[in-house]
């Protein structure tokens, strides 16, 4: 099997600009990406650096006034960007399925959480109710939720944050999709439900071959799901490899400011125990500065960064980096 066929995904030079009174604002600028078949890919990086943005593009639910300017997404070798509406409407479900961050606001609070993940079922499968609350039934004892014969009847307020977010997880999974796009997905939830969610999800992607793409801004959830990793920054990928080499051996200097913000058990940076921070803010995705996009809080910086963009280097095959220093 080639490269080519091997990845269930590939964007390509990916830009999603939103038009603003402001100015255009680059939320996504140039993205390349590729997610093999079976495995999980995380993307990191600050609030506000493209990642959500990112995941809605592949999904091509991008809200006004923004929309893709740029680029190829491939899935399954087909580009998405090219399908007419509805073969795309067909996709979204049976081929890739979407976790949204939030599930309080992604569930509709007034119907049932099994009428609401029936609904997918009824529509791209064609199944009669009784039929697809039976699948739903199955679905929700496969991703741990108790006693889901009563379940189903609940709406979304009787359920804790948990239970909500399992809900999500069956919905994105009842049709066996070959992608899944988890945003956030334990963002609002405590350790212990955080823990139980990340296995559910690793489980239930052995169990179906399902590959994952992980938004997250926890280096610590991408270190126990992921394989592949990238770092975002001001709306491009900064740094690109597997999990093993980019945190053991980080090139950018902001991947490398990322993972020394990191709590530790052991070790810190003095007698006040105060944990490394990034210097400085993001800059405004609507007024980028010239050069390198973090030279402004770069410790690293040279005058080369503050007057041309680095273009990305190959590091080694499946590694690659934006940074002037490693190029």
């Amino acid at each position: 099997m080639n490269p080519a066929e091997e990845n269930i995904l590939q964007v390509e030079g990916l830009a999603t600009h939103f038009e603003t009174a402001r100015g255009t604002v680059r939320a996504v600028d140039g993205v390349d990406l590729s997610v093999r078949t079976g495995d999980t890919v995380g993307i990191v990086g600050e609030s506000g650096c493209g990642k959500t943005v990112l995941a809605l593009s592949i999904m091509r639910l991008v809200p006004p006034p923004g929309r893709i300017t740029a680029g190829s997404i491939l899935f399954g070798g087909r580009d998405l960007l090219a399908l007419p509406e509805e073969e795309m409407r067909r996709i979204r479900g049976r081929e890739i399925s979407m976790i949204f961050q939030e599930p309080m606001t992604s569930l509709n609070p007034v119907f049932r959480v099994g009428d609401q993940v029936a609904e997918v079922l009824e529509v791209h499968e064609r199944l009669p109710r009784r039929k697809a609350l039976e699948r739903v039934v199955e679905v929700f004892r496969l991703v741990g939720i108790p006693s889901p014969e009563s379940r189903i009847r609940d709406y979304p307020h009787q359920l804790s944050g948990g239970l909500r977010q399992r809900v999500m997880i069956a919905m994105a999974l009842c049709l066996k999709p070959r992608l899944m796009l988890a945003d956030e997905p334990t963002t609002a939830l405590d350790v212990t439900i955080q823990a139980q969610i990340l296995d559910l999800i690793g489980r239930l992607k052995a169990e179906t071959g399902t590959s994952v793409l992980l938004v997250t801004h926890d280096l610590g959830v991408v270190a126990e799901a992921a394989q592949f990793v990238a770092v975002m920054y001001a709306g491009i990928v900064v740094e690109y490899g597997t999990v093993a080499d980019v945190f053991a051996t980080p090139c950018h200097p902001y991947t490398a400011g990322l993972l020394a913000s990191v709590p530790r058990a052991r070790g810190t940076d003095g007698a006040e125990g105060r944990l490394p921070a990034i210097a400085g803010t993001v800059p405004s995705l609507d007024a980028l500065p010239m050069g390198c996009r973090f030279s402004g809080r770069c410790p690293e910086v040279m005058e080369i960064c503050r007057r041309e963009e680095p273009a990305v280097t190959a590091l080694a095959p499946g590694r690659r980096v934006r940074c002037w220093k490693c190029s």
